[in-house]
């Protein structure tokens, strides 16, 4: 960072706001940062050389017999296929096990863990597909969701993407991930209940009021991609339904191709502005056994997280995180990205 550049960084206060979705502060410091237009990815994650190791990896075409049990495909029936749903071959929990606790605090490991490949081509990455082919990835999504719901033994499911190595991805190939659980998780818990003690102090939803000329990044026909007012992250985005939704796999097939292209927009934003970073995104939904009192205020939407800064000792103590880019500023550089997609 230049002198100047500091001394315009620093010429700005910090603030404190306060999250009131994740019911959390974060304090946006801009002396600790440079301007938000340098900020770059210092490992992209797509190597400028194809890797031989691809050759033998088991998510590409042709190589189906190597994987886990799949649970569909789209197409269905057809050697020739798009998406692929699998299990996961390392699950984190697993379908054979008796949902039974086992003592005070513990449970037992019982839960699903998917895979959903988005493609059979190594080295095509989500937002190279076509915005319809994003969709299909999306239609995947809800469809296992949908399945999932049946099952009455699970009480939340989590779709989630990492992409690169140091957001936690163990294979190259452009992939996502699904977990159900027989549990509510905490975070998911203290989302919901200061969604709702907003609700009770304002009588709306704090996600329907949430966008603002200032953080709105791009929208379309049913959805807005912003910067939260508090985002706990630099170049944080969440893509939002314009219209109060509970559940994602409430989503018909027309919501979910204009999502498709509404997250394509983002991705490729995301990467031709910050050097292709490693990103995670989280669909943040409901509970299946959601109360009635929470569904006026409980509004499912995506989260998606660029790798850019280290979680320190300050954030991992406090439970407060620094950010060195106001939302606004970050949403007007993502806004400016010239992006032309198919």
């Amino acid at each position: 960072m230049t002198a100047s550049s500091a001394s315009s960084a620093s010429a700005r206060q910090p603030e404190i706001r306060k999250d009131a979705v994740f019911n959390r502060f974060v304090i946006f410091s801009p002396a600790r940062s440079r301007r938000p237009s340098d900020f770059k990815s210092h490992s992209p994650t797509k190597s400028p050389n194809p890797n031989p190791k691809h050759l033998s990896c088991p998510f590409c075409l042709g190589r189906e017999h190597d994987c886990a049990p799949e649970i569909f495909r789209i197409p269905r029936d057809t050697d020739d296929w798009k998406i692929r749903v699998i299990e996961n071959l390392y699950p984190a929990v697993r379908r054979d096990l008796e949902p039974s606790s086992c003592c005070e605090g513990v449970v037992a490991g019982f839960g699903f863990h998917d895979v959903v490949i988005e493609t059979p081509v190594h080295g095509i990455h989500l937002p190279d597909l076509s915005q319809a082919e994003v969709g299909e990835v999306v239609v995947a999504y809800k469809e296992r969701v949908c399945q999932l719901a049946k099952n009455g033994l699970l009480e939340y499911v989590q779709v989630f993407k990492n992409y690169g190595a140091s957001a936690g991805a163990s294979m190259t190939h452009s992939h996502s991930q699904i977990i159900g659980l027989p549990l509510v998780p905490p975070t998911v818990s203290t989302r919901l209940d200061s969604l709702k003690e907003v609700f009770d102090k304002s009588g709306k939803c704090g996600l329907c009021e949430a966008s603002s000329e200032d953080i709105l990044i791009n929208e379309s026909n049913y959805f807005l991609a912003i910067v939260p007012f508090a985002a706990s992250f630099p170049f944080e985005v969440w893509i939002v339904p314009r219209e109060h939704t509970s559940y994602f796999h409430d989503l018909n097939e027309q919501k979910a191709m204009d999502f498709g292209g509404l997250l394509k927009l983002i991705l490729t934003k995301l990467s031709k502005q910050l050097n292709d970073p490693p990103y995670n995104f989280m669909i943040h939904s409901s509970p299946f056994h959601l109360p009635p009192s929470h569904l006026p205020c409980a509004h499912w939407f995506m989260q998606i997280v660029p790798q850019l800064n280290v979680v320190g000792g300050f954030e991992i103590g406090s439970g407060c995180y620094i950010n060195p880019v106001f939302p606004e500023d970050a949403a007007k550089v993502l806004r400016e990205v010239n992006c032309t997609i198919n």
